[in-house]
């Protein structure tokens, strides 16, 4: 990086902090739904009646299989064609916050199954309801179990915020994208914008790590 460089980046430092703003509100966006979302599809997974079960197995295995891309471009263009007309901002956070659910709803799925019957029996004994037993038997040792593959969904998630530049979403790739136009700095400004994204990333681990210290079980 040379002096003109930092120029160049103090030039554009005002539409880079709002691609910045951009990137880390719809990554928070579509993370918080997509995992309120995935834990319900995680519970009806294994706790619902069969048919629920079979509805929501084809939703996590279609969403899952289908490229982050193709949900993106069809929540854009697709929902508009049926009377939904969403902005490019509001389509790209349903797009990743439904993709991101399929998967919390697996990692969900997974911690719960994991966890013996036994102690759900012994829940029902003791005259607990379900969002009881749920809340203080069942949640908090999933919680353990699929944190470290959440933090790597969630990481995820920022990096498919990148594809949201294809619909117009003004993120951070989008505007570095605009900066290189003028400047003609590729390499430079792609390995600032690389280093962006590993900061938002590097802090999603580190509160994976805080929550899961404040959740272990003491030895």
């Amino acid at each position: 990086m040379d002096f003109g460089f930092l120029d160049q980046l103090w030039v554009a430092r005002i539409p880079l902090l709002k691609g910045l703003g951009v990137s880390i509100s719809i990554s928070l966006l579509s993370i918080v739904a997509g995992t309120v979302l995935g834990i319900f599809v995680g519970l009806a997974l294994v706790y619902a009646y069969r048919p629920v079960q079979w509805l929501v197995r084809g939703y996590t295995d279609f969403i899952r299989g289908t490229p982050v891309l193709v949900l993106v471009l069809a929540s854009y263009y697709v929902l508009s064609t049926v009377g939904i007309d969403l902005g490019p901002f509001q389509a790209g956070v349903l797009a990743l916050a439904v993709f991101c659910s399929s998967h919390v709803g697996e990692l969900v799925r997974g911690a719960l199954q994991a966890i013996p019957k036994g102690q759900t029996e012994a829940a029902k004994a003791i005259g607990l309801t379900f969002p009881q037993t749920f809340a203080y038997v069942l949640g908090p040792q999933a919680l353990r179990q699929a944190l470290p593959a959440w933090v790597n969904t969630a990481a995820e998630m920022v990096k498919a915020s990148t594809l949201l530049s294809i619909i117009g979403v003004g993120e951070l790739l989008l505007r570095t994208q605009e900066v290189i136009s003028r400047t003609f700095m590729s390499l430079e400004f792609y390995f600032f914008a690389g280093f962006l994204y590993f900061v938002i990333n590097y802090g999603i681990e580190r509160f994976g790590r805080y929550v899961e210290r404040k959740t272990a079980v003491p030895s």
